[in-house]
C-alpha cells in the first residue's frame, strides 16, 4: 500500500493534506446548507439552479486568469491571501442567516463572491501540487490523493451538515466552515518549498492567457480530453443541484437525507480515488477514463428511474465512482503531458471547462425540472454522459498515439524518445 501514499513522503505535502481536510469538510458543509436553506424559503427548483450557477460561474471566466496570475506570482502567498477571503465570505453569511434577515438575494450574490474566490483558489492549488511534491512522477499520486481528500471530505462534510442543519440549523454550517478556514491557512503558512522561476516574467498577461489556450486545444491529445470534460461537466452538475428534490419528494425525506445522498456520491468517488492512488503509471489511462465515463452515466441513468432511497444510495455511489475517477484521471492526463511554464494555465482551462460550464447546466436542470421533473432531467444528463463516455472510447487509438511520445519524452513510461 506504500505506492498509494507515495506523495506524503514530502513535507510539504504532508502538512498541505493535514490542513487541507478540515477546511474541506467545512466548505461541504457549507455546500448542503446553501441549497437546504434557499429550497427551504424559496420551494423553487429555478432558484436551486441559479444559486448553484452564481456559485459556479465565475469559474468560467475567472480560472483563465488566474491561471496566468498563478504562473506569474508565488503561489503559496496566493493561496493564503484566498483562503482569508474565503473565510470572510462565509462568516458573513453565517451572520446574516444567525440574524434572521438572510434573502434568497443575499444568498445568491454571496455563493457569486464565493465562486469568484474558488476560482482563483482551484488553478492556483492544483498548480502548487508540484512545487510540493517536486517530482512529476509523484505527480499523480499527489493528484489522486487530493481529489480523495476533497472526495471523503464530500461524504463527511454532508452527513454532519445533515445532522447540524436538523439539529442547530444553517448558520452554524456556515460558521463552521468559517472557523475551518484557518487550519487550511496556517498550513500554507508552515509550507516551505524552493524557490520557483516565474512563467515568461515581465510578458504580456493577454499574450500569455492566448498561449495557454493554445497549448491546451492546441494538441489532440489535451483538446479531446477538454471537450469530454466540457460534456461531462455540463451533464454531471444537474445530479446535485436537483439533489434536495430527490431527498424531499422523492424519497420523501429531510435535510438528513440529502446529507446521505450527497455522500453517497462522495463514498464511491473516495473508492474511485483509492483505485487512482494504487496505480504506478499513467500507461492506460484513456482506457479508464472512457469506461469510468459509461458507467457514470449508466448509474445516473438508473438512479433517476428508481424510487426506492436505499437502491438509489449505491446508485449515485456507482456515479461518484465513476464520475470521479474519469476526471481525475482526465486531470492526471493534462498535467502530465503539460509544459512546466504552462502548468497553472492548463489547469485553469481544465477548471474552466469542467467546473465553469456546470453552471449552465445546473440552471438548464433547474428550468427542466420545474415543468418535467427532476427524474426526468437527470435521465436525459445521464444518457448523454454515457454517450460521451462511448466516443471517446471510439478515438481512443488516435488519441494514444498523440500523448505516448510526450509520456515517453517525459519519462512516465518506458520507450525510445521520437
Amino acid at each position: 500500500m506504500a505506492i498509494a501514499f507515495r506523495a506524503l513522503r514530502h513535507p510539504a505535502f504532508r502538512i498541505f493534506f493535514a490542513g487541507q481536510f478540515l477546511s474541506l469538510v467545512g466548505a461541504w458543509m457549507q455546500t448542503v446548507a446553501t441549497s437546504w436553506l434557499i429550497y427551504r424559503l424559496t420551494g423553487s427548483a429555478l432558484l436551486l439552479g441559479i444559486t448553484t450557477m452564481a456559485q459556479q460561474f465565475p469559474v468560467l471566466v475567472v480560472s483563465p486568469i488566474a491561471g496566468v496570475l498563478a504562473d506569474r506570482i508565488n503561489r503559496r502567498r496566493l493561496l493564503i491571501g484566498i483562503q482569508s477571503l474565503a473565510a470572510i465570505q462565509a462568516v458573513t453569511l453565517a451572520a446574516l442567516t444567525f440574524a434572521g434577515v438572510v434573502q434568497p438575494v443575499h444568498i445568491i450574490a454571496l455563493s457569486f463572491v464565493l465562486g469568484t474566490i474558488n476560482a482563483l483558489e482551484t488553478p492556483t492549488r492544483q498548480a502548487f501540487l508540484i512545487e510540493m511534491v517536486e517530482s512529476r512522477q509523484d505527480l499523480p499520486n499527489a493528484i489522486a490523493l487530493q481529489s480523495a481528500l476533497f472526495q471523503a471530505a464530500r461524504f463527511v462534510g454532508p452527513s454532519i451538515a445533515g445532522v447540524v442543519l436538523a439539529t442547530a440549523g444553517e448558520a452554524w454550517c456556515f460558521l463552521a466552515n468559517a472557523l475551518s478556514y484557518l487550519a487550511v491557512v496556517a498550513a500554507y503558512g508552515l509550507i516551505r518549498v524552493k524557490p520557483r522561476q516565474a512563467a515568461e516574467p515581465g510578458g504580456n498577461w493577454r499574450g500569455q492567457l492566448k498561449s495557454g489556450f493554445r497549448h491546451a486545444f492546441g494538441f489532440l491529445g489535451t483538446r479531446r480530453v477538454l471537450l469530454l470534460l466540457g460534456v461531462v461537466g455540463f451533464f454531471s452538475a444537474p445530479c446535485s443541484t436537483l439533489m434536495p428534490i430527490f431527498a424531499k419528494e422523492i424519497f420523501s425525506g429531510d435535510s438528513r437525507t440529502l446529507g446521505f445522498l450527497i455522500g453517497s456520491v462522495g463514498f464511491g468517488a473516495v473508492a474511485g480515488l483509492v483505485m487512482l492512488a494504487t496505480r504506478s503509471s499513467v500507461r492506460g489511462l484513456g482506457r479508464l477514463v472512457a469506461a469510468a465515463t459509461i458507467v457514470a452515466g449508466l448509474a445516473l441513468v438508473a438512479f433517476s428511474l428508481t424510487r426506492s432511497f436505499w437502491v438509489g444510495l449505491p446508485l449515485l455511489a456507482l456515479f461518484g465512482f465513476g464520475l470521479i475517477s474519469a476526471v481525475a484521471s482526465c486531470n492526471t492526463i493534462l498535467q502530465s503531458v503539460a509544459d512546466e511554464d504552462k502548468r497553472a494555465r492548463m489547469i485553469s482551462i481544465y477548471v474552466m471547462v469542467f467546473m465553469g460550464i456546470g453552471p449552465m447546466g445546473s440552471l438548464a436542470a433547474g428550468a427542466l425540472a420545474d415543468p418535467f421533473g427532476a427524474p426526468a432531467t437527470v435521465f436525459v444528463c445521464g444518457v448523454v454522459v454515457a454517450a460521451a463516455g462511448a466516443v471517446f472510447a471510439a478515438g481512443l487509438k488516435s488519441w494514444t498515439q498523440a500523448v505516448r511520445p510526450i509520456y515517453i519524452r517525459q519519462g512516465l513510461i518506458p520507450g525510445a524518445p521520437e
